[in-house]
């Protein structure tokens, strides 16, 4: 029987799967279409994405993580299994053994969750490393080093923060504020001022479309498609980069605030070495325009987006995967597999 070492970044919004020896072969959104009259999963991943806000009363879509966390157990455990099924399929490799991150700042109640999600998707046997842990080594950070580094991982549920030193997290903090919470926030914005409901895929385009977390020379302009609250009617308006920027400053200040907890709580030596070294940002939310120049502005100190910020947490899965001997002391204690 033979087998295949996987590593899995599951995300609130994506769900990333690292294979050793071949690299990223899975990027799917964390979604499960799910029939209610049969309990059963339709669709799994970018199918079950398509259908969000488009469905029949029957099939709804389902996001079995919540801020980071596992808020549906079941689907949970049967998204991992297809996932797991895609990864193993046309390979000789019958059989996974699966790393997961996991956000530092979880309780051992959820982190047994995840564990048990993936055994009861079949893998065996299940490993976790905390995220931040993960995208340094991702992101090309060297956290076995005696030094501090410090990284931003801006997820789509949650964000954590950390300076690492010896493969440990001297300094973390995790909020369950992140991509979520800015298309959130950009919903309530328009909503608020035009009187506009619009879908959070919608809220998603914008941001990605004109959003920013810093002021930018020009202005940019979106045409969106919502209902208009006071007569039911849809109706499209014109937002700009300005309105947008604006309704992310409240989840951004919050972001802000962890980093500052974080470096609050850090060594002195340590301090300085982040200071010489600066901040790493990972994450989708390090894609947002400017993100890197108001971290710089909020703390002083040098910011560097990662060259695949998408990919680190996946990809540092996968240089533990592949020198498992060297990163052993990185996994979880509590739910080592014994």
């Amino acid at each position: 029987m033979f087998t295949r070492y996987i590593g899995i970044d599951l995300g609130t919004a994506n769900t990333v799967v690292f294979a050793r020896g071949k690299g990223i072969i899975l990027r799917e959104p964390s979604v499960v279409a799910v029939n209610t009259r049969t309990d059963r999963a339709v669709s799994v991943g970018k199918e079950a994405k398509e259908i969000i806000g488009r469905t029949p009363g029957s099939v709804i879509a389902v996001r079995p993580l919540k801020d980071g966390v596992i808020a549906d157990f079941d689907i949970a455990s049967t998204m991992l299994q297809e996932l797991i099924r895609k990864a193993l399929k046309g390979t000789a490799f019958t059989k996974a053994r699966v790393l997961i991150c996991i956000p530092s700042g979880i309780t051992p109640v959820e982190r047994r969750a995840v564990r048990e999600a993936a055994e009861k998707a079949g893998a065996r046997p299940v490993q976790l490393v905390q995220a931040p842990l993960a995208a340094a080594l991702g992101a090309g950070l060297s956290v076995m080093e005696p030094a501090g580094t410090m990284i931003v991982d801006i997820g789509g549920g949650m964000s954590q923060t950390a300076v690492i030193s010896m493969g440990g997290i001297v300094a973390s903090k995790s909020i369950r504020v992140a991509g979520d919470a800015f298309d959130a926030a950009i919903v309530n914005y328009v909503r608020k001022k035009y009187n506009l409901l619009i879908g959070e895929r919608t809220a998603e385009s914008v941001k990605l479309g004109i959003g920013s977390a810093f002021p930018e020379e020009k202005v940019s302009t979106m045409e969106i498609r919502g209902r208009n609250l006071l007569n039911g009617l849809p109706e499209n308006i014109k937002v700009n980069s300005d309105e947008v920027r604006e309704a992310l400053s409240e989840p951004l200040s919050r972001v802000l605030e962890a980093i500052h907890e974080t470096l609050s709580h850090t060594p002195p030596e340590l301090s300085a070495d982040v200071i010489d070294q600066g901040i790493t940002l990972t994450g989708g939310g390090a894609l947002l325009r400017g993100m890197d120049k108001l971290v710089n502005r909020e703390t002083g100190m040098p910011v560097y987006v990662a060259e695949y910020p998408l990919d680190c947490v996946a990809e540092g899965t996968g240089r533990i995967l592949e020198k498992m001997e060297l990163y052993e002391d990185l996994l979880s204690e509590e739910v080592r597999y014994i």
